[in-house]
């Protein structure tokens, strides 16, 4: 079900800055009323088969793709993402994904039962966690809703979901179709606001919260948890760097690199953002990356395949400017650095050198279309300025020296490394990162796995 309230926020358009539609706004009320539906819900749920818990988690992906034109819409509307691209990009990939949970489900792993213990037989229960409060970010709305539900819900558990009051069209979009293939309230969508969302992390009723956002936001729901030591799934704060070697292809790597970084405004927590590049190709792979934005930049921000998306807010926008304009006089401003004179939240592709390690755009994760560029003239210095940072979700690495790739990526403290390609992911495959990140894998067997408990079973043969 859907809870609904009284008070309502505005939805903008990032596109246009324009209002285009209303939001519910949940409170307590609405919130209780979310975890009642979802604590009856889950008593029905938890004791389906995974037979049937894939039954219907295909029957909710056949539709989705059944109404992809109305997740575009909705998703595009919200976002200001290109329809083209969202659709091939995002929504296909997304369906796959709840597709190999709903197989997931049927593949738990626990150790063999046996004699561990003379005259005893020992088993291993996987249990589903109960009602698990998930909590979505703006900038990939239905992306991160699917990988919070589909595990979650592949497990046997239900659902009370909270997304970002900026773009929740997607998610009542799929809450309305989870209704037609689940019990009632096994997923629970509550629209709101910050207030709404400390609201639901918090519910007494709520086993994990399970959070995709800043490090700050997840540091608040950490600390909360701790009251009671609730389970926590937090995928947190990225900021990518590439270490780009002597021996790679320059040419590839820009292309990639600045596809990569744009894509959506360089709102992506893996989105390369640190471009660390040795000294011998160093003016090479800039002058690159310089063309490619200028080359983005000339282009039509609305072609449906090759345009720009904008910045989901002004607040965003003042935030990306802020951070580029406080460089210093020590860095220097390549191309772009400003916001684009049209309507909407649109920012110029960038492209920033000679920034140290201790500056601020280099610390902090800018969520922008911007680049920063550091040289080095040794691996160790590369690695040094790599993990110089408090986030560790995703990384790349550039070289055609095997070896060099084996043992750069086994250094590198990211939860996610990719070589000679950048943002390409597996369902099959895990992610998360480390350090700020948070910890916590989504996608793969190990993001089921984060949605159960495991209880040992010991049976005495007398």
């Amino acid at each position: 079900m859907a809870v609904t309230a009284a008070a309502t926020g505005c939805l903008i358009d990032p596109r246009t800055g324009r209002e285009n539609g209303r939001v519910p706004v949940g409170r307590e009320a609405q919130v209780d009323a979310a975890y009642t539906e979802a604590v009856q819900a889950f008593t029905l749920w938890s004791r389906t088969t995974p037979g049937q818990r894939q039954e219907s988690l295909l029957g909710i992906a056949d539709e989705m793709e059944d109404l992809a034109d109305e997740f575009v819409e909705a998703e595009c509307r919200d976002t200001g993402k290109l329809p083209d691209v969202f659709h091939a990009e995002e929504l296909m990939p997304i369906i796959d994904q709840m597709r190999f949970f709903a197989g997931a489900a049927r593949t738990l792993e626990g150790r063999a039962a046996g004699e561990y213990v003379e005259g005893h037989t020992s088993m291993i229960r996987r249990e589903p966690v109960g009602v698990v409060a998930a909590i979505a970010p703006w900038n990939y709305p239905l992306m991160t809703a699917v990988w919070k539900l589909a595990p979650a819900l592949a497990a046997g558990n239900a659902v009370v979901f909270k997304p970002d009051a900026a773009t929740p069209s997607s998610a009542l979009l799929l809450q309305d179709i989870c209704e037609r293939h689940l019990p009632p309230g096994a997923v629970t969508v509550v629209c709101g606001d910050r207030t709404t969302g400390e609201l639901v992390a918090s519910h007494p009723d709520a086993a994990m919260v399970a959070l995709t956002g800043s490090v700050e936001a997840g540091v608040a729901v950490a600390r909360n948890a701790a009251a009671d030591l609730r389970r926590t799934h937090l995928e947190l704060g990225g900021n990518a760097p590439v270490l780009v070697f002597e021996d790679a292809d320059v040419h590839a790597c820009a292309s990639m690199v600045s596809g990569s970084a744009y894509y959506n405004a360089g709102q992506d927590c893996t989105a390369p953002s640190r471009i660390l590049v040795h000294d011998s190709v160093a003016d090479e792979l800039t002058a690159a990356l310089v063309r490619e934005a200028h080359d983005l930049l000339a282009g039509d921000a609305d072609d449906p395949n090759h345009g720009r998306s904008p910045l989901i807010s002004e607040s965003q926008r003042d935030r990306v400017t802020g951070l580029v304009a406080r460089i210093g006089t020590h860095a220097q401003l390549l191309t772009g650095g400003a916001a684009e004179p049209r309507p909407g939240f649109f920012f110029q592709p960038t492209v920033i050198t000679g920034v140290k390690q201790s500056d601020e755009i280099v610390q902090e994760e800018i969520f922008g279309p911007v680049l920063t560029i550091q040289r080095f003239a040794t691996e160790d210095e590369a690695l040094d300025l790599a993990n110089g940072v408090r986030q560790g979700l995703a990384a790349g690495v550039w070289t055609r020296d095997v070896a060099r790739a084996f043992r750069v990526t086994s250094a590198l403290d990211f939860g996610v490394t990719w070589v000679n390609t950048h943002v390409t992911t597996a369902a099959e495959m895990p992610h998360g990162g480390f350090k700020c990140t948070g910890g916590a894998q989504d996608l793969s067997i190990y993001g089921l796995e984060a949605y159960t408990r495991i209880k040992h079973v010991l049976m005495a043969w007398s």
